[in-house]
Order: C-alpha cells, then sequence, then structure tokens
C-alpha cells in the first residue's frame, strides 16, 4: 500500500508557520520515541526535524508493513512493544488491536477525529481518511465512445469484461476494503455470487495495489492495459494534465471508508513524550501535509486541501462502511470464503 511512492512523488515542503509551536506542554530534553508505522508514512523532514527541536523529543520512525501486518505485528509483540507509539492501524483492523489491548488512553482535543471514534474514543485517534475506490481513466473511454461505469454492480457489465484490475483481499489492505465494500453493498446472501459475476467477467487480480495501479492501470505512469482500477478516492489528484484536468476519475458510489489512526503503545516507558507525538501527528502543520504526502484527507477539522483536489479529488461524502465489531468477527471468513469462490 506504498501510495505516496506512486502518487506523491515529487512533492514541495509544507511552508512552516515562523514561531508557531507545534505542541504544547515543557520540553523534554534527551527522551526519545519510536514510531512504528505503515510503509506509506511520509512527513516532511523540516517538520519533523522542528518538533523534534521544540519538545526535546527524538523520533525514530520504523516502518511495519501495510495496515494488516503492522496490527498483527502490534499483537503479537504487545507484551513487549515494538516502539512507542503506532500510525497507520486502520478501521479494517482496528478492532483487533482494541480487542488485544495493545493501546493505551491519550485524550486528545483535536476537533475532527472524534468522528471517527471507535472504543472508548481514547486509544485509538484518526488522523486520516482514505476512502477506497474504483478508478477509471475516462481518456480511454471517451476516446472509444463507451460510457464509463459508474457503480460496483456495473463492474460485471460485458461491456466491461477484462477491464478491471484489482488487489487480492487477502494480501492487500485496499483490496481487503473492497471485499467489505462488496458485503456492504450486496449483504452476506449477494457478495459471494457478484464475486463470482465480476472474476467471471475477467477481473484480474494481483497481489498489491502497486502492481494493480502501477502496472495494469491504463491511466497511471505504469500505461497499463486496463483502464479501471480500484484505488483511492485522492488518487485522480496526482493524474492531472498540464491544463489542470484530472485524466483519471474516482467513482465516488463504489466507495469504502478506510480511517487510519495512531495511538501511544501500551508499555511505553515514556508516555507522555509518545503522546506529544500523536499531538504532534494532529496538529495543523502536520494535518496540513498529509494530502500530498501520503494522498490522504486530514482527520482534523479545518485543515484545507491542496489547490484543485475539490475538483479532482473531493472526499465522497457517503462511503460505505461496516461496524468494526461486524468487520472483527467476520473478516477472517470473509477472506476464507472469498478464496473458495475466487480459487476453488
Amino acid at each position: 500500500m506504498k501510495r505516496s511512492r506512486l502518487l506523491a512523488g515529487a512533492t514541495a515542503l509544507v511552508a512552516l508557520t515562523t514561531g508557531c509551536s507545534l505542541i504544547g506542554g515543557e520540553e523534554s530534553a534527551g527522551r526519545s520515541v519510536t514510531l512504528v508505522t505503515h510503509d506509506s508514512f511520509a512527513v516532511d523532514e523540516a517538520l519533523l526535524a522542528r518538533f523534534e527541536r521544540e519538545s526535546g523529543i527524538d523520533v525514530r520512525v520504523v516502518p511495519s508493513g501495510d495496515a494488516g501486518e503492522l496490527t498483527n505485528e502490534l499483537v503479537l509483540t504487545k507484551d513487549a512493544p515494538i516502539g512507542d507509539v503506532a500510525y497507520g492501524v486502520d478501521s479494517t483492523f482496528a478492532s483487533r488491536a482494541l480487542r488485544a489491548d495493545v493501546f493505551a488512553p491519550h485524550p486528545t482535543t483535536a476537533t475532527g477525529p472524534e468522528r471517527y471514534a471507535l472504543g472508548d474514543g481514547q486509544r485509538l485517534t484518526a488522523v486520516d481518511v482514505a476512502d477506497v475506490c474504483v478508478n477509471v481513466d475516462t481518456g480511454w473511454f471517451a476516446e472509444r465512445g463507451i460510457p464509463a461505469p459508474a457503480t460496483l454492480r456495473d463492474l460485471t457489465d460485458p461491456r466491461y469484461r477484462d477491464l478491471f484490475a484489482v488487489p487480492d483481499p487477502s494480501t492487500s489492505s485496499p483490496g481487503l476494503a473492497f471485499l467489505l465494500a462488496t458485503v456492504a453493498e450486496f449483504g452476506e446472501d449477494g457478495w459471494a455470487d457478484y464475486w463470482r459475476a465480476l472474476m467471471a467477467n475477467g477481473a484480474k487480480l494481483s497481489s498489491g495495489w502497486e502492481e494493480a495501479y502501477g502496472q495494469d492501470f491504463s491511466g497511471s505512469t505504469g500505461q497499463g492495459p486496463r483502464p479501471i482500477v480500484l484505488s483511492y478516492a485522492s488518487s485522480p489528484a496526482a493524474e492531472v494534465r498540464p491544463d489542470g484536468t484530472p485524466r483519471t476519475k474516482a467513482l465516488l458510489d463504489t466507495c469504502y471508508r478506510q480511517v487510519e489512526y495512531a495511538g501511544v503503545l501500551r508499555g511505553t516507558d515514556d508516555p507522555d513524550a509518545a503522546g506529544q507525538v500523536v499531538d504532534f501527528l494532529l496538529s495543523p502543520e502536520f494535518q496540513a501535509q498529509v494530502a500530498e504526502r501520503m494522498y490522504v484527507y486530514p482527520a482534523v477539522t479545518g485543515v484545507p486541501l491542496p489547490d484543485g483536489w475539490q475538483r479532482t479529488a473531493p472526499l465522497p461524502e457517503r462511503s460505505a462502511e461496516l461496524p468494526p465489531e461486524q468487520v472483527e468477527r467476520n473478516r477472517d471468513r470473509w477472506v476464507r470464503e472469498w478464496r473458495e469462490v475466487v480459487r476453488g
């Protein structure tokens, strides 16, 4: 799920506001915090250096796979934590981490993250939103005079045979989000039949998002053969022509809401310093750079999106969601049944 590697490219450093403190509290010299993240984490190095200078906290960033791999590692090592703070546990796996009691309480005063609160609302704090949606290469369809699909059901239409690239839900976090989207849309009695129809219509599975988007999709730099791909609502912001018009479009009726969280790991030797790092991730300065750095939407209210995003990559208003408890109870079964449907 290294979306920032393919989507971000070369982005400018966020302009820092001179004299504005990133955090509150007293300085605390000689302290160190290990921030465990998913592989798509990206931060303006000047911004992070400023936080370290003002707080007296040295931050060591340790990437640990995608959201699922990160969550599993945190659960397996909860009695001997691999860090002090974790960022990147998403809404498809958060209930597993909460049930395992991986995180310690850390209340936040930021406005916005409470919209995505889970559990008691204090152990995991929403940092960003990364809705997973079907994307299309609009030029490909315009050149051929074929209307682009608009809904999940459309993807089973013979007009779109052999045109859709999708990551494997058993090996990819966005692929899993798409599986959950089909469960939300078609229900327990209908999602498996939908997948049978989808695969019969020539959908191509890949091991991960990078392969689907970077190699199979015609609208990306990979210039692949397929004009429909599973990606993110924000992806079109990276596919803009010189005149400012997007080459791709996210189908907002196909989206599944994916929220990414941060929290203080239970067992840290310095919970105060760890909490300050969580607060840094919610600071206006950090939130202002998540769109261009990681191609996600800020969770904090009032943080402006980059120029053009409202036109090319608006945040979906009504993405599909399933209750985290339902996902936790059924996720492994759904993936197992999906394998049986697709692999036989």
